[in-house]
């Protein structure tokens, strides 16, 4: 295709993918930026950065805390007790994007050789002795199929994902979580706005992680990829990029609830000694389509399917397959469970 072609296709597509309901009041400081890139500075009036006061390196105690988490993480039998036999399982809960990027489109094994468990099981850096990778996420479960312990979501990843290899819900001890709503409507900086939303049902979710899988350590949590080419109103921009700001103030509700004891009145109660796990962000996945952001990440047409340009591609899972991939082998929270030889 063209470059003109290319062109006049992006701004189609930009133009379906807002609507008058949507569209971000016009300040000076609506730019969508990276958050990483964003740092102390703000979009709409709220900073970036992917931890409090704009920076992109957790507060010392919450890093403090996730190594502890991490030491804490060992091979234990279905009963939960301590087994140098038994397995440490790293779960993903989410939805369509989420089960796509870590493993394939219909959520069953064999993983695509391109998503994140296809890339692990090929890696032979990657600890396959007592790790055991498992994809909870599965197509069209948004947020709210997740947010309470009892959702069915959570009976059948027991059932047919952890019970159908031989794992238990007592063996779980890592999540990734990445979910979104479908159709949003209302953008930053309403009161109403999804990303606000997300937060009370991020909230929701990490609390009914502890209780479902009693022995979790650590969570790790994403937001989307870019939404800028979409062709559907199913999670377009802005929606996609603020929803890194919901991941944002989960994880900074439960550092200053930690630090100062002050619930956040959207969160709610996520204290890591009583009601949730530890969390924190796995990778960020989100730039602004072909502007790069610091580290080179960008997102290209052809990283989304051809139907809704809102999926990612095969390229497009596999690029998000590598940073995940990435972040578990080099994180200090990760590295010492999840590559192959290491202990914490």
């Amino acid at each position: 295709m063209k470059a003109t072609g290319l062109l006049l296709l992006v701004v189609l597509t930009a133009s379906c993918a807002r609507s008058p309901a949507s569209s971000e009041p016009p300040t000076a400081s609506n730019q969508r930026v990276a958050l990483t890139d964003l740092g102390s500075g703000n979009y709409l009036g709220f900073t970036g950065g992917l931890y409090p006061g704009g920076s992109n390196t957790a507060p010392a105690a919450h890093v403090a805390e996730g190594v502890a988490r991490a030491r804490r993480i060992k091979p234990l039998d279905g009963n939960g007790n301590p087994a140098a036999s038994g397995k440490y399982v790293l779960l993903s809960i989410g939805m369509s994007n989420t089960t796509q990027e870590f493993c394939s489109g219909n959520s069953n094994l064999p993983c695509d050789t391109w998503s994140f468990m296809g890339k692990a099981a090929a890696d032979p850096a990657v600890n396959k002795t007592t790790l055991a990778i498992v994809n909870g996420a599965m197509g069209g479960q948004t947020a709210a199929t997740w947010d309470a312990p009892a959702d069915a979501n959570y009976d059948v990843v027991r059932t047919n994902k952890l019970e159908a290899r031989g794992l238990s819900e007592k063996q779980v001890q890592i999540v990734w979580v990445k979910v979104a709503q479908a159709s949003p409507r209302d953008s930053l900086p309403r009161a109403n706005s999804d990303a606000h939303q997300l937060v009370r049902e991020q909230g929701a979710i990490l609390r009914a992680l502890k209780l479902r899988y009693p022995n979790v350590q650590q969570v790790f949590m994403s937001s989307r990829i870019y939404g800028g080419y979409a062709t559907t109103q199913l999670n377009p921009e802005p929606y996609a990029y603020q929803g890194g700001f919901a991941v944002k103030w989960t994880i900074e509700a439960q550092i200053t609830e930690m630090t100062s004891g002050a619930i956040d009145a959207r969160a709610g109660t996520l204290n890591y000694a009583i009601s949730a796990p530890w969390v924190a962000w796995g990778p960020y996945l989100w730039a602004d389509g072909m502007q790069a952001r610091a580290d080179g990440l960008k997102w290209e047409l052809n990283d989304f399917v051809t139907s809704d340009r809102t999926h990612p591609s095969e390229q497009g899972r596999g690029k998000v397959a590598d940073l995940l991939l990435d972040f578990f082998k080099t994180s200090q929270f990760t590295r010492c469970w999840f590559r192959a030889g290491q202990t914490c």
